[in-house]
């Protein structure tokens, strides 16, 4: 198994579907989307002589078959995972297959885009359900075609034979390789009507384990991501950004930095008027090009430059107290109104107890592995940029804005990608980059240091929920009250205000539909603090709130956490939540119950640690988390980490689960430490040693994932196991310190409660 990144170029195809092959035998297979007509194809999908174009599979004269990858893979395993919905409709012998990033498939259509491949986005959770239908489609549709020219050179009709490990094989036990019948089966023209994929008793890749297919080149150093791309010519670009958005240059002297050796031109960008975020320059920048890093990196530090401030000035604790203050004023309206169950308030009046909490959570940053960077050509026949990014379409957008060239001239190639977490949504970088790709006329490499990666960022908001819960005699809780503040990711981008608290609040989130008087309140606050998409938003910011107040309910009822939460849920049932969404009561229970018995929830009260529980359910995927922690002296210990997960039917379960784990490990580490602080609108943080991702000692040995078996179609997992990992641990630390942590970060809270 390989996975391989080539250069992409642009054939033609005709009509709903077509499939080629190539003079050395090579069947390529792409399946249709709307109006499609052309895609870019990369070499390593083709044969020695073109005839029309493919996308997705390829079988060469001697049975080895490469798959084209169409989304980013930010780490989510999505080359592996859509590689073998493929590979199994095609009974393909996985030992014998390759993969290969597609990179951007955009064509012309009278001057606008068509996206060839449909779907080409990571890190929203939607790879595999958006790929489930039609990716087994292509599978399907290049068995078939092998079947109908195995059936004329056998003389045995198409339905009595069977494909087996890339053999297609007769009743009579003779068979041919994939590789003998590519040629002829490409000749063959498809059925008007799509093949039906395969029924799931007949999987073989499906549901089985399998490793990353890039783990080798990972381990060994021989993966490639966008900083490891070079293009002739290009010059180095580093860049000293602007402290405030709205800030502009004071002052600048170039002398001394274009008196460095290999420094050859500095240039400034800014952000261009009316573009909404993300897509243009982040803020005002000072760009040093130079013939190598080194140099640029001297020119930068040589130059005179002054700032100057814009007309925002502000600072988090400023935030934080005004975000307080709006969930404690009765009298504030909302910005939304995002869900109102029952009668909040006359349910409260009548009941029997009640409960009030508030939590505090900071502004985070997404520091991605690889910082922004992205190498660029531009010039007037065409655009050629290799780009570290999420959302690849939305990457064209901004070089078809900033030069004016046409679909086909545009070329976006996108290798594997170092951490996305959605940062890698927003597009500034490529911005800049094509910006200084002109004002040069040469390619440029674009490179942020961490420094401009940390204090450049489009962070998470900040957020203050205040709860207000009422229960009856029976121990049920009546009324809930939510009413959150924050600043939406979603503030100059072009929505209207009515959807801006989408990026923030669930209208369905826990305990939605359990309740009979719910209300859920979101207050907005302006900040000149940028934000943009992150990783588990909206999810993981309230489940730490709603499931940390779940565990201060059942304290109050002096009860055991989890009875409390399985009598909030009720029985096994599907709650309609609106919006065609629905909550499986018995899904969630049973991911509940899972990790409660895995980490012996028995004991709750017997052990001298502390056990903490937490639940969630995102778009029909559920997840729990129980984590057992220990405290010697001041020192935390996490002892056990135990999360169970129901996504439906699980393509590659290894991958699901090392996808869970990493989640959890990076929701851990963020609810430990971080925290990005700003002052007169600056960000306080340079460096890892200013934004600690937590080390090893810190997070648990080992990471359990218990992962339940199901026959739904897929749903997505990139982020599951976040928002349920944060709550647990802080439910836990309760148990084994009486510190409740109601504000993040929380080894900072705890210290100073202890």
């Amino acid at each position: 198994m390989s996975h391989t990144n080539d250069n992409a170029i642009a054939l033609s195809r005709r009509g709903f579907l077509k499939v080629l092959a190539g003079a050395a035998g090579a069947l390529v297979v792409g399946i249709p989307f709307a109006q499609a007509v052309d895609a870019p194809v990369p070499p390593a999908l083709l044969g020695d002589t073109l005839y029309g174009l493919g996308a997705y599979v390829r079988i060469d004269a001697d049975g080895h078959v490469v798959i084209g990858i169409r989304d980013p893979d930010t780490g989510t395993g999505t080359s592996t995972s859509l590689a073998r919905i493929i590979a199994d409709e095609l009974d393909a012998d996985w030992t014998r297959v390759s993969t290969v990033s597609l990179g951007l498939g955009v064509e012309d259509d009278n001057g606008k885009p068509r996206w060839v491949y449909g779907h080409q986005t990571s890190g929203l959770g939607n790879s595999i359900p958006a790929a489930w239908a039609d990716l087994r489609g292509a599978g399907a549709l290049a068995r078939w075609l092998l079947l109908q020219a195995a059936a004329r050179r056998l003389g045995v009709p198409a339905d009595r034979l069977h494909c087996q490990e890339g053999n297609v094989v007769a009743p009579d036990g003779r068979r041919l390789g994939y590789g003998e019948l590519a040629e002829a089966a490409a000749k063959i023209a498809p059925p008007d009507a799509p093949v039906p994929p395969k029924t799931p008793d007949r999987y073989t890749l499906i549901g089985q384990p399998a490793g990353d297919v890039d783990a080798r080149a990972i381990v060994t150093g021989q993966a490639t991501h966008a900083l490891d791309t070079y293009m002739a010519d290009a010059l180095i670009a580093v860049l000293s950004h602007c402290p405030w958005p709205d800030g502009s240059v004071e002052s600048l002297d170039t002398s001394e930095a274009l008196a460095v050796k290999g420094v050859v031109k500095v240039v400034q960008v800014k952000p261009e008027a009316g573009v909404p975020l993300g897509q243009t320059v982040r803020s005002p920048a000072v760009a040093v090009l130079a013939e190598n890093t080194w140099a640029a990196l001297q020119g930068r530090a040589k130059l005179k430059l002054q700032w100057k401030a814009g007309a925002q000035n502000e600072s988090s604790a400023w935030f934080e107290q005004q975000a307080a203050d709006l969930v404690n004023d009765k009298n504030a309206q909302p910005a939304a109104r995002v869900r109102n169950d029952g009668d909040v308030d006359a349910a409260a009046k009548k009941a029997a107890h009640r409960l009030e909490a508030t939590y505090v959570q900071p502004w985070l940053a997404h520091a991605t592995a690889e910082p922004m960077n992205c190498v660029a050509k531009v010039d007037k026949d065409g655009a050629v940029l290799v780009v570290p990014t999420q959302a690849p379409q939305q990457a064209w957008k901004v070089v078809q804005r900033l030069t004016g060239l046409s679909p086909a001239q545009i070329e976006i190639r996108v290798p594997r990608v170092g951490g996305g977490y959605g940062r890698r949504l927003d597009h500034d970088y490529v911005a800049e980059a094509v910006m200084l790709a002109k004002a040069v006329e040469k390619p440029v490499k674009l490179m942020w240091t961490r420094d401009e990666d940390l204090t450049q960022d489009y962070y998470r908001s900040a957020t203050v929920h205040k709860f207000s819960a009422a229960l009856d005699g029976k121990r049920q809780i009546v009324s809930w009250n939510q009413r959150m503040a924050s600043a939406s990711a979603l503030a100059q981008r072009g929505l209207p205000d009515n959807q801006l608290w989408t990026s923030e609040v669930d209208a369905h989130q826990l305990p939605a539909g359990l309740v009979p008087h719910l209300r859920n309140d979101w207050y907005s606050l302006p900040s000149a603090m940028l934000r943009g998409p992150s990783r588990g938003m909206p999810h993981v910011s309230n489940a730490f709130a709603v499931e940390s107040f779940v565990d201060e309910i059942a304290h109050s009822l002096k009860e055991d956490p989890l009875v409390t939460r399985l009598r909030l849920i009720g029985e096994a049932r599907m709650i309609p939540l609106g919006d065609g969404r629905t909550l499986d009561t018995g899904r969630l229970i049973n991911v509940l119950k899972l990790v409660a018995d895995r980490i012996e929830w028995k004991n709750w009260l017997r052990t001298v640690n502390g056990l903490g529980i937490a639940c969630w359910h995102i778009d029909g995927a559920y997840v729990a988390h129980a984590i057992e922690t220990s405290l010697q002296g001041d020192r935390l210990n996490i002892e056990r980490v135990v999360c169970a997960v129901d996504v439906g039917r699980a393509v590659n379960p290894m991958g699901l689960e090392g996808q869970v784990a990493g989640a959890t490990l990076d929701a851990l580490s963020a609810a430990l430490n971080l925290s990005i602080s700003y002052k007169d609108s600056q960000v306080q943080q340079h460096s890892w040693k200013d934004y600690p991702l937590a080390s090893m000692a810190l997070l648990p040995d080992t990471t359990e994932v218990i992962i339940v078996p199901g026959d739904r179609d897929p749903t997505g997992a990139s982020f599951l196991g976040m928002p349920s990992a944060a709550p647990a641990l802080a439910n836990a630390v309760f148990r084994v310190s009486a510190v409740r942590v109601r504000r993040l970060p929380l080894l900072k809270e705890m210290l100073r409660m202890l």
